[in-house]
């Protein structure tokens, strides 16, 4: 009787170091940004050689993407379906961008890094505009249902992370008095 062969190990093996190499590339994509990770940068720092990273991520966009798909799933954005059933336009909003800035603040160092290298790095604004791109769309969409077009226009800078940014790092509001201040910009539109 011919006996059957399965990975088992080996592939419990090969997810882990599979899984090692997304760590190392997520870690310098927060920390260097992703235009200035270099592969050899995430083989080293996961402990294997060039030709494992490229057996396990045969291309940068691959790699790119299980970066991006692990980030969203230790903290995925705020899904704006749970916002759509509340009727008061104020309270909405203020709920939608508690839940957004709060994932801003929590990301910080990571959106920082990639939305910065977004603006030059093709293959990273391609990743951005895929994901956090139509996330933000879509906050969008729900929370600016029943705004004028004045208040529209102020809901896209509210929603920018820069935005919040400027707000708690360089004017020093708490993620909470940012929101209630913008909250009070684009009412004040309405």
């Amino acid at each position: 009787m011919a006996r059957t062969y399965t990975l088992g190990k080996r592939a419990e093996q090969q997810a882990q170091t599979r899984q090692r190499i997304v760590e190392a590339a997520l870690h310098l994509h927060g920390s260097v940004g992703p235009a200035a990770t270099s592969l050899s940068m995430i083989a080293e720092r996961a402990g294997v050689q060039r030709h494992t990273l490229y057996a396990h991520f045969p291309s940068e966009r691959l790699l790119f993407e299980a970066c991006s798909g692990l980030a969203d799933q230790r903290d995925p954005m705020p899904d704006p379906q749970q916002w759509q059933d509340i009727d008061d336009l104020e309270e909405r909003l203020k709920t939608g961008l508690a839940g957004i800035y709060g994932w801003y603040e929590r990301n910080a160092d990571l959106l920082a890094c990639v939305l910065r290298d977004a603006e030059h790095h093709a293959l990273t604004r391609d990743i951005v505009e895929t994901s956090l791109g139509s996330a933000i769309a879509a906050c969008r969409t729900v929370l600016g249902e029943g705004l004028p077009r004045p208040g529209l226009v102020l809901l896209g800078l509210t929603l920018s992370f820069a935005t919040w940014r400027t707000l708690t790092r360089d004017e020093g509001l708490t993620t909470g008095e940012a929101v209630a201040a913008m909250t009070g910009v684009v009412m004040k539109a309405c």
